[in-house]
């Protein structure tokens, strides 16, 4: 018997023994990888193809603390995500994801979480509720706004933003606990004066968006934390920041700081 497989955008032939043959293979290396996982804690299984998250990961819910599934194919989440109590680090770069179910909000002790080229455009009501979450990355989605939820995360360290869709920096901004938020590459053409109340804000990146000169709050250089300013590739010739008032007071805590982002 002569099975049609699909292949890198073609169709191969291959027996029904020889699918077979590559199905059991497949089933003992997850089966390798899962005993793997259940000594260490720790489930990687990128670029192979995966549709979606695997069922067999349920049995390891209660003692898993990192789960790597990044480059394949998966395109939702099950609700079942919510019972892997101990996760503290998750990565789902390069897959299919258009949302993020409810329940993923119930991962209490997640500190990593890398969702960066999927699908999502917007994240749960109660995303704020990863309390412990401190690295964000969600570049290369479908994000039109900034999300408000990230007001909630107080640990939140580091959030990437970039590469999707977001319009305008809002107001909620002020409540973002953050050291460092990356907007490059998206549609940004207005900023508001609240992200110079940012508590914790040392470097924003706003480079390729579409920000005149003039909407660029002079307290972001005067009256901020923030150290690192990039806005390259926006509608102003860069050097024209040296006429804003307050370009003095940022070139000093830059000067004081640049050591740590050389």
């Amino acid at each position: 018997m002569v099975i049609l497989v699909p292949c890198g955008g073609r169709t191969t032939r291959e027996t029904s023994c020889d699918y077979y043959k590559r199905s059991i293979m497949g089933n003992s290396a997850l089966k390798a990888h899962l005993e793997t996982a259940q000594k260490t804690g720790v489930f990687q299984l990128t670029d192979k193809g995966l549709v979606e998250f695997p069922e067999d990961l349920q049995r390891l819910s209660a003692n898993l603390r990192t789960i790597d599934l990044s480059s394949n194919k998966i395109e939702a989440l099950p609700p079942s995500i919510g019972k892997f109590g101990v996760l503290k680090s998750l990565t789902l770069n390069h897959n299919r994801l258009s949302r993020i179910p409810d329940e993923f909000c119930k991962l209490k002790k997640l500190e990593t979480l890398h969702l960066s080229a999927n699908q999502i455009a917007r994240l749960p009501a109660d995303f704020g509720q990863l309390s412990a979450l401190k690295t964000l990355n969600l570049s290369g989605n479908q994000l039109r706004a900034m999300p408000t939820q990230l007001c909630s995360l107080r640990h939140l360290d580091v959030v990437d933003l970039s590469k999707n869709k977001i319009q305008a920096i809002p107001d909620e901004v002020s409540g973002v606990q953050a050291i460092e938020i990356n907007l490059n590459q998206n549609q940004i053409s207005q900023i508001s004066v609240q992200v110079s109340r940012c508590p914790r804000l040392k470097v924003l990146r706003l480079e390729e968006n579409c920000l005149e000169l003039s909407m660029l709050p002079h307290s972001i250089l005067s009256d901020s934390q923030i150290s690192l300013l990039a806005v390259e590739g926006n509608l102003f010739e860069i050097k024209k920041l040296r006429d804003l008032e307050g370009y003095d007071k940022y070139m000093e805590r830059f000067t004081a700081t640049r050591k740590k982002f050389v």
